[in-house]
């Protein structure tokens, strides 16, 4: 089998505007990448650019898989450790691109197998619930809209800080209030607090028995994360600080977090994310599926890792739930209320619509 040709799409939904500590989102910067063979198989992957975290914007994310497109051609689509590798040897960085391409690969290959990607993945069915996201808004906003999501059913919500650090205590003491002891609440800084800010601020949080909280200081001080680790009464949760492997297994080795979390526009797909939930599932360490804006498309193939990785205890797969105006994608995961579940169709089980993807800028590479 050999890779053809690839399609690139600029896959940009619009949305409501999401704040969280590093900026403000106004539509999904994504990017999808159809990957197609002699064999009449074809893989579709989808990243999201989140430029205020992984440093990069729609714009670099097309550039590169137009280059990427090239160096795949004519190459063997079900090799993907090698495939993976030459975009390596041609770039270093740029996860968040690579990991569209990654799915891709993944979707032609467990279409070639016959099977839904969680099998093909050595996976199978588990109940999966998702949390729901607050963005950072006023106290009082932020938690009618908690409540609203409890009634909705929702027992799990995350909630950003990472602003004043006296507004965001305010900002859980209200929420906790609106929906009661039941709900289970964590939370995410990121990266938004100093060092005494952050113990500060997890000090005076525990009180409001919060499950974990994710990324509370910038990852150029790791080398404090695992004092702030033993110290801190509420378990903390390494986000921007975990990309690779290399990183989970340095956070793991200097005991400078409880939990990971991994995403894929992080480690540059499904590859990387095997690995580190390997090293992470050798040391004892839960982990956590997230994602950044993407469309159902990407949130499927999240969730097929997820059903293939036990130590994936966590999951906060609501992106497309927070204020996507449109619905770009046949098939895929669906919500019942907030669990989620994969079809059993051949590989990824998701699509674009060719109806959105005709109003989309495309190369053909």
């Amino acid at each position: 089998m050999k890779i053809t040709h690839t399609e690139i799409y600029r896959f940009s939904i619009p949305m409501e505007p999401f704040v969280i500590a590093t900026g403000t989102m106004h539509f999904a910067q994504n990017v999808l990448v159809r990957i197609f063979t002699d064999t009449g198989l074809h893989g579709t992957g989808e990243c999201s650019a989140f430029p205020m975290i992984v440093g990069e914007t729609q714009e670099t994310c097309l550039a590169m898989a137009k280059d990427f497109a090239q160096i795949l051609k004519d190459k063997d689509p079900l090799d993907i450790p090698a495939r993976m590798n030459d975009l390596l040897g041609y770039a270093a960085h740029n996860p968040t691109i690579k990991s569209a391409f990654d799915m891709a690969l993944f979707d032609i290959a467990a279409k070639h197998a016959n099977q839904p990607l969680y099998q093909f993945l050595g996976g199978h069915k588990r109940t999966i619930e998702t949390d729901m996201t607050l963005g950072i808004d006023t106290p009082t906003n932020m938690a009618a809209k908690a409540l609203e999501h409890k009634n909705n059913g929702c027992r799990i919500i995350k909630i950003k800080l990472g602003k004043k650090v006296h507004e965001d205590i305010e900002r859980v003491a209200t929420i906790r209030k609106a929906v009661g002891d039941e709900t289970t609440l964590r939370l995410d800084a990121n990266q938004g607090w100093s060092f005494d800010d952050a113990l500060f601020a997890l000090t005076e949080l525990a009180q409001y028995n919060i499950e974990f909280c994710e990324q509370p200081m910038r990852t150029w001080f790791d080398d404090q994360l695992p004092e702030l680790n033993l110290n801190s009464p509420i378990q903390l949760m390494a986000d921007e600080s975990c990309y690779n492997y290399h990183d989970a297994r340095k956070l793991i080795n200097a005991q400078a977090t409880t939990f990971l979390n991994i995403k894929f526009a992080k480690s540059g797909g499904i590859l990387e994310a095997q690995k580190i939930h390997e090293v992470a599932l050798q040391n004892g360490v839960k982990c956590m599926i997230g994602s950044m804006l993407e469309s159902r498309l990407a949130l499927t193939a999240n969730l097929h890792f997820a059903l293939a990785s036990p130590n994936v205890v966590y999951f906060d797969l609501d992106t497309c739930l927070l204020g996507h105006l449109v619905d770009p994608v046949v098939g895929g995961l669906t919500y019942h209320g907030f669990f989620l579940d994969v079809p059993d169709t051949p590989g990824i089980g998701a699509e674009a619509d060719e109806i959105f993807l005709k109003d989309c800028e495309n190369w053909i590479i």
